[in-house]
């Protein structure tokens, strides 16, 4: 009996959980595909992270469709980039451009290697601490994967 009034109140939780795990989410955000990417730094300083990665995207690779919650600077070092953005307008980036992304879920995009050699990205991240670097979404209705 002790154990059942322990439960009840958690029961409205339990059952949500739950219920969020089998319903159906609708739309599916698109994977990453042929990326690889490694952490050249990284550092907290009063609440906000600094990260630098090393994007590598194989030829027919994409990013998946994502957007940024922080701030986003790269420079494509090697290879072009072609970035779709949600108007499903493409932006080609060649090696020595630097890019700024937008941030927030109203500027999903998704970037990829048309081309016959690899892209390789050096980007840095600037965000609060704990959020993630990117948010997978569904792709934009129309646009290339």
């Amino acid at each position: 009996m002790k154990l059942v009034r322990w439960f009840a109140p958690a029961l409205p939780v339990v059952l949500t959980a739950a219920a969020a795990l089998i319903a159906p989410t609708g739309a599916v955000a698109t994977p990453a595909v042929n990326v690889d990417s490694d952490v050249l730094s990284q550092s907290t300083v009063d609440g906000i992270d600094y990260v630098t990665r090393r994007i590598t995207i194989a030829p027919g690779g994409s990013t998946g469709w994502h957007y940024h919650d922080g701030r986003v600077f790269a420079l494509v070092r090697e290879g072009t980039l072609t970035r779709t953005m949600a108007d499903c307008k493409d932006v080609v980036d060649p090696a020595g451009t630097p890019i700024t992304e937008d941030i927030g879920p109203g500027h999903p995009h998704n970037g990829r290697n048309l081309g016959p050699v690899p892209v390789v990205l050096w980007v840095v991240y600037i965000q609060p601490t704990g959020i993630p670097l990117s948010v997978s979404v569904p792709d934009a209705a129309g646009c290339p994967i």
